[in-house]
């Protein structure tokens, strides 16, 4: 129980930072080890994840939802307009995830993959927000992101099926790339992770029962434990993150991206 609630910890800290939640769920995992058999670890890493979800819907309910009585014509309108933009953005993931899922949980979940992957988009990171410095957002307003940029987010969406990628890295570094502020494409990629994450939930329980599988009374505990610690502390997570980047860029996260990944690489080496 003491390593599922580290665990659930590591996910709600990590899930919305650009810092691979998923990655940090296999370097520590490898570290803890969960004394539960290969099948349930590969989908608890994943299925913990809705926990985080939940902290995404309290804390932006009102903003994302289409039928508040507070809202007028026009706010409803752009509500509807922003879930489309999400369902158009998570077409990508859903296109190229769905068909490699078991191709990736196979071949993908190692330590050298996902210190690789915090390396590189470590320096990309760096890259961009120092290329970005000077050039001001042409999309400051989430109301005003063009369907064409929102797919286009998507697709670096896409590229997060890699472990130690991150999914909210992949899309915040894309959306900066494609013109927005960090504080939308944080927003953006938050909204995009509800719509991702509860497939991917659904899909990895799936899996999880098709290969004949089913819930003891301590994996039942040890996944709720893990999803109410994931929530609780992505409420923290998400309050800190959009506090700190409208002060802040997203250098610091890359320069960590990158020390992790080398400690992760030269741990290998001298094992």
């Amino acid at each position: 129980m003491i390593k599922t609630i580290i665990l659930g910890i590591v996910e709600g800290f990590t899930e919305w930072l650009p810092i691979s939640s998923t990655g940090h769920l296999v370097l520590v995992g490898n570290v803890l080890k969960l004394d539960e058999s290969k099948a349930f670890i590969d989908m608890f890493n994943y299925v913990v994840q809705f926990g985080a979800i939940m902290a995404v819907i309290i804390l932006y309910f009102h903003k994302l939802n289409p039928f508040s009585p507070q809202k007028d014509q026009l706010a409803q309108k752009q509500t509807w307009t922003l879930w489309f933009k999400v369902i158009l953005a998570v077409m990508p993931s859903v296109v190229i995830g769905f068909p490699l899922n078991d191709w990736m949980d196979e071949h993908l979940m190692q330590n050298w993959i996902v210190a690789s992957m915090l390396i590189l988009y470590g320096i990309l990171f760096i890259i961009i927000e120092n290329r970005s410095r000077n050039h001001e957002a042409k999309y400051a307003d989430l109301n005003n992101l063009p369907w064409l940029t929102a797919f286009w987010i998507g697709c670096f969406q896409a590229l997060s099926i890699i472990p130690g990628t991150s999914r909210s890295g992949a899309t915040i570094l894309g959306a900066i790339i494609l013109g927005t502020s960090r504080y939308v494409g944080a927003e953006f990629s938050f909204f995009m992770a509800i719509p991702t994450m509860v497939g991917v939930s659904i899909l990895k329980i799936g899996k999880f029962f098709y290969q004949g599988n089913h819930f003891t009374g301590d994996q039942s505990l040890i996944l709720l434990v893990g999803m109410v610690v994931s929530f609780i502390v992505s409420v923290i997570s998400i309050k800190f993150l959009m506090d700190y980047i409208q002060k802040h860029d997203f250098k610091v996260f890359g320069w960590y991206r990158i020390i992790l990944g080398l400690l992760v690489l030269g741990t290998m080496l001298l094992a």
